[in-house]
């Protein structure tokens, strides 16, 4: 079935994952590191949750699904190693009108979490439909070798010279040439060999020599 991309954003929604186990540690970092309000709903869960818990990080509710937990949820994760607790939880998410995401069986969700590399504000994903999870990780690898941390640095840098260069190009086709040269690969390379300010000297200058065209 074909899949609709979206980038969502859930800081301080209320998310709940029904499950303590590796899976679902894997989920709630996830949940966390968008800004999300996390609930675990497990008897037992990994060392690396109890931790988070007793930082305040998430809540976690030690005992079993029982009917009616996910009522409130925006995203709701089933990942427990039951299956038919799974499918049950899923139900009920359904009905609640949540946002779904079943570890074990992804077509009893609505959404999927594709494979992701992030670097700061740069965010490529890679999804197969749940067909070929391998691939997915073997692309993403392939991706993340080829785009690293400096191109999150890129767009810090572009960021802050957003409003300079509003200002100092006035038109759109200066502003075409502006983003031709900033776009470029030894800028990048600056970036990967850590010189920060030579980057952004050149960023600059790309501004100013744009903005001076007739």
């Amino acid at each position: 079935m074909p899949l609709y991309p979206v980038n969502l954003q859930i800081n301080n929604r209320s998310c709940v994952v029904v499950g303590g186990g590796s899976v679902a540690e894997r989920k709630v970092l996830a949940l966390l590191a968008a800004g999300a309000c996390v609930t675990v709903l497990s008897p037992e869960v990994t060392q690396k949750l109890t931790e988070l818990s007793l930082e305040k990080k998430l809540i976690h509710v030690a005992r079993s699904y029982i009917e009616g937990d996910v009522v409130g949820f925006f995203i709701v994760i089933c990942a427990t190693n039951n299956s038919n607790i799974n499918k049950l939880v899923a139900d009920e998410a359904h009905k609640a009108g949540a946002l779904v995401n079943v570890a074990d069986a992804p077509e009893l969700g609505n959404f999927n979490v594709p494979s992701q590399i992030a670097h700061g504000d740069l965010l490529i994903t890679i999804s197969t439909g749940g067909k070929s999870p391998a691939l997915a990780k073997r692309l993403g690898m392939e991706l993340a070798q080829r785009y690293g941390p400096e191109y999150g640095t890129y767009l810090d840098l572009i960021a802050q010279a957003r409003t300079k260069m509003k200002k100092d190009i006035q038109s759109s086709k200066e502003r075409e040439a502006f983003w031709r040269q900033t776009i470029d690969q030894e800028i990048i390379n600056l970036l990967k060999e850590g010189k920060i300010k030579e980057a952004e000297a050149k960023i600059n200058n790309a501004i100013g020599c744009s903005g001076t065209k007739s």
